[in-house]
């Protein structure tokens, strides 16, 4: 699995960091968030797939692969 993060649709909300906070971070000070892992482990996949489903600014794309 793949992670693609729109930067520029990112508000800050941090909720991908609650789901999956070894693959998610939040640059504080641009209030944006910092891909930990572009390629995460399949055993990440529940809590990947979370983040990217509650982003409330959809800013968190999946592909497979």
């Amino acid at each position: 699995m793949k992670v693609i993060i729109d930067v520029a649709a990112c508000q800050g909300y941090a909720c991908c960091m609650m789901e999956a906070p070894s693959v998610f971070d939040l640059n504080e000070d641009e209030g944006k968030v910092i891909l930990l892992q572009e390629n995460p482990s399949e055993d990440l996949r529940t809590q990947v797939d979370t983040a990217a489903r509650t982003c409330p600014a959809k800013a968190i794309r999946l592909e497979n692969g």
